[in-house]
């Protein structure tokens, strides 16, 4: 991504290398350090005895829902981050073959597909999302895959099927997994009437000289060391968007320090008003599929809506601010960015009234 690409409106330039974020190499990017010193330092005092810490109102609160969030979201991210090194391993070509080089529902059933077959959550496959963009997949894929992974990973379906009953779960899967391809088909045929643009990358990879994974991998072991590679990969493409997974972070941690579950609980009964109010929580509560989950449950449970449990869960994927800036970044457009959900937001809408309306 050119240097400017995510300051100014010019698509990303595939020939300038992968800028991560809209300043300059040379200067200190702040959110990402920033936001890695209070992580950091929440972790430090989350180790320690709490009579050590000092007498600030809900500092100790702060502290352990940082730490919570470590601890949900530390594995998805670190396979996300180390998952970007391994996918230089193979040659763009692969990954264009893989998902499909042709318009309609198979290339994007494909790209659901392949979502449903990582076990990760919505913030490691976020980079891995980038990953693909940058290989050269159409942006109508990564959006299916985006979508359609976050609920259906073997580990949350397990735990889905513990929390909210087989029904429920096979239902929220099914329409989530229905709202991943319809959102993939509209983006493919906007990218196909030029509404949006394509992706830039793509033309890059497909000029590239054709060459096989092992032949890739030889290559690169001789070059430059296949385990410094892999680690220095993995780290330089994952900044870009690892300072907006920690500063959500820390964002999310103020939310549940200042604002209870049982206060948001009580307005989220299965109305209208009640589905607004679940969508404006959802967009702004940064956590994992798997930290959604129990609040979902509880919506679905306590407040009788599946509707709006439904929404919860979906809305983390479709309105999460992270995943706009990450779009953003990735593909140095914001209209790019908020296609995601232009594409989303209504069915997931519609699904939600409808789940509160039948099961009334």
């Amino acid at each position: 991504m050119s240097e400017s690409s995510c300051c100014h409106s010019p698509a990303p330039d595939p020939k300038q290398g992968h800028g991560d974020s809209c300043h300059d190499h040379s200067r200190v990017d702040w959110l990402f350090w920033g936001s890695s010193a209070v992580l950091a330092m929440s972790i430090l005092a989350a180790a320690m005895p709490e009579s050590w810490l000092p007498d600030i109102p809900y500092l100790v609160t702060f502290i352990t829902a940082e730490w919570e969030l470590v601890q949900d979201m530390w594995l998805g991210m670190f396979i996300g981050v180390f998952s970007i090194g391994l996918m230089n391993l193979l040659p763009k070509d692969t990954i264009l073959n893989a998902l499909g080089r042709q318009r309609g529902v198979g290339s994007v059933l494909r790209a659901a597909a392949a979502g449903i077959v990582l076990d990760l959550c919505n913030h490691g496959l976020l980079l891995i999302a980038g990953k693909l963009y940058k290989s050269g997949v159409r942006y109508s894929q990564v959006l299916a895959f985006l979508i359609a992974s976050p609920w259906n990973s073997l580990s949350l379906t397990i735990v889905m099927f513990a929390l909210l009953g087989w029904a429920w779960t096979l239902t929220f899967i099914g329409l989530s997994f229905l709202v991943a391809v319809v959102a993939g088909l509209i983006v493919d045929g906007m990218e196909s009437r030029g509404s949006i643009e394509e992706n830039p990358f793509r033309a890059e990879t497909e000029r590239a000289e054709k060459i096989s994974v092992k032949d890739n991998v030889r290559r690169i072991r001789r070059e430059r060391g296949l385990f410094r590679t892999v680690c220095l990969d993995s780290f330089s493409e994952s900044k870009m968007i690892m300072r907006w997974l920690l500063f959500g972070m820390v964002l999310a941690a103020l939310i549940k320090t200042f604002v209870s579950q049982d206060a948001m609980q009580t307005w989220f009964g299965p109305t209208l008003v009640g589905l607004g109010l679940t969508l404006v929580a959802a967009t702004v509560i940064e956590v994992c599929s798997e930290g959604l989950l129990p609040i979902a449950a509880d919506l679905l449970t306590r407040a009788a809506a599946p509707g709006n449990a439904f929404t919860f869960m979906m809305a983390g994927v479709s309105t999460d601010y992270t995943e706009i800036m990450v779009l953003k970044e990735t593909t140095g457009r914001w209209k790019m960015a908020f296609v995601l959900p232009l594409v989303t937001l209504p069915q997931i809408l519609l699904l939600g009234v409808l789940l509160n309306q039948f099961s009334a």
